[in-house]
């Protein structure tokens, strides 16, 4: 049975797809058991986030199971196939088991260590145990995925890593409006004011996830007078401007449509909203100039993947773009690409580990009819001597039977070991097929059933 991946995140659509193929809690256990009542997949297992939605199986079939699970998202959805089909990702075997590693590790998260996917992936493994969607395959897919996010976060700094991306963008940031001459009133200044960080500004936080959240920490900390929210869904933006507000920074949340008018009152614009096209326009931005005033220099921390922000929007005079390329050569992000790093080295070599105990896991079967045939041999031995010798004692017998026993035993040693050794590189199936056709394997069944 091979495992099949079928995902959506951040990474590959955006934020108006990602919500309309959200499932809630409620939904999740009734999708489930839809996949298995099919002919195509035995189990089942959703993962759900607000930057994912990612469907696990055990499938019989590749391409049947697919066309299974792309269905019940369109109609969870209502989208169509081939709308949603183009923002899916899919994953099979090897390749699914590396992403949900990668997943469980925080390496695949908005922002890069967070700890929160380990429980959601383990509440999502109880949720599809309880209603007996998850075998033998997707227990040990889900067991080894929260061992290795465990592991990961345990034996590396991992969990600072996109923090340190955020704090060292407004340090830049910080820095930059510094150097320009200007005090936070717009008046000029004698020079850089050490030590005075981010006192008397004011910022605004497009986007309110995960990052924004830390961007909001990391302003609040820093002295910021101000913080304005925006995001697509209003909801999340008002609740990210009462978190600020209840740490002691003033906050408010407005709609998106206003970002030009927010922005012509900051000083740092930061945004990173998964997103997947440009979010901050070039008309955005040079209507936002148009109001500031006296006001000075602006900074932009664009740390979406993909941007957000119009590239056109660096040849801007008075803004200052930072992105992910402008971050990278910074000690502090280097530090966290290190982690990153080392994360990834335990993720491959547990991947390594997992699909070797798989493979030989797979042989189990193949082994058990080799030792069959063996016992078929025995059997058939002992009644032709039983038919020629009826005179024989049970004593001896016995003794015939177990040293015939011990022979075969013997000779089908090796390669059962054999097998299990092969069993364990990438090319496994091909020995295991023909320790198969040598012992006329696929025909036990067929003798037993006769």
């Amino acid at each position: 049975m091979s495992i099949l991946l079928v995902g959506v995140s951040h990474h590959s659509a955006p934020v108006s797809l990602l919500e309309a193929v959200a499932v809630s809690e409620v939904d999740r256990d009734a999708l489930t058991e839809e996949l298995i009542a099919g002919e195509h997949i035995d189990e089942a297992m959703i993962v759900t986030t607000c930057n994912r939605v990612e469907v696990y199986s055990a499938a019989k079939a590749f391409h049947p199971a697919l066309d299974d699970v792309v269905a019940l998202l369109s109609r969870h959805s209502g989208m169509a196939i081939d709308e949603l089909s183009r923002h899916l990702y899919i994953r099979y075997s090897e390749a699914a088991a590396e992403h949900l590693f990668s997943v469980a590790s925080g390496l695949d998260s908005m922002v890069v260590g967070e700890q929160q996917i380990i429980g959601q992936i383990r509440t999502a493994y109880q949720s599809a145990s309880e209603i007996g969607a998850a075998g033998t395959t997707l227990h040990r897919l889900a067991q080894q995925a929260l061992h290795v996010g465990k592991r990961v976060h345990t034996e590396t700094g991992i969990d600072s890593a996109g923090a340190s991306v955020v704090s060292v963008a407004l340090d830049r940031a910080a820095e930059i409006l510094d150097a320009t001459g200007l005090d936070p009133a717009g008046s000029a200044a004698d020079g850089p004011v050490a030590g005075r960080h981010l006192d008397g500004r004011r910022a605004v936080v497009l986007g309110a996830g995960a990052m924004g959240g830390l961007a909001v920490a990391h302003l609040g900390r820093g002295g910021i007078s101000h913080i304005d929210v925006t995001n697509r869904t209003a909801e999340r933006a008002e609740r990210l401007s009462e978190i600020a507000r209840d740490a002691g920074t003033p906050a408010a949340a407005f709609p998106l449509e206003e970002l030009a008018r927010a922005v012509a009152r900051a000083d740092i614009l930061f945004t990173c909203t998964g997103a997947v096209g440009t979010v901050v326009t070039l008309g955005d931005v040079h209507t936002a100039l148009a109001g500031r005033g006296e006001l000075g220099h602006l900074v932009i921390c664009d740390l979406g993947m993909p941007r957000d922000v119009d590239p056109a929007v660096a040849g801007l005079p008075g803004v200052t773009v930072l992105g992910i390329e402008a971050l990278k050569e910074d000690p502090a992000t280097s530090g966290a690409a290190a982690e990153s790093d080392a994360a990834r080295t335990i993720v491959d070599a547990e991947l390594t580990a997992y699909t070797q105990a798989e493979r030989m896991a797979e042989v189990g079967p193949l082994i058990g009819k080799l030792r069959g045939r063996g016992g078929q041999v025995v059997a058939a031995e002992m009644r032709r001597l039983e038919a020629r010798l009826p005179e024989m004692d049970d004593k001896v017998r016995d003794e015939v039977a177990n040293t015939v026993r011990r022979v075969v035993d013997k000779l089908l040693h090796p390669p059962t070991v054999k097998v299990k050794e092969l069993a364990a590189r990438s090319d496994g199936e091909d020995f295991a097929a023909v320790v198969s056709t040598l012992f006329d394997l696929d025909s036990i069944v067929d003798e037993e059933a006769s």
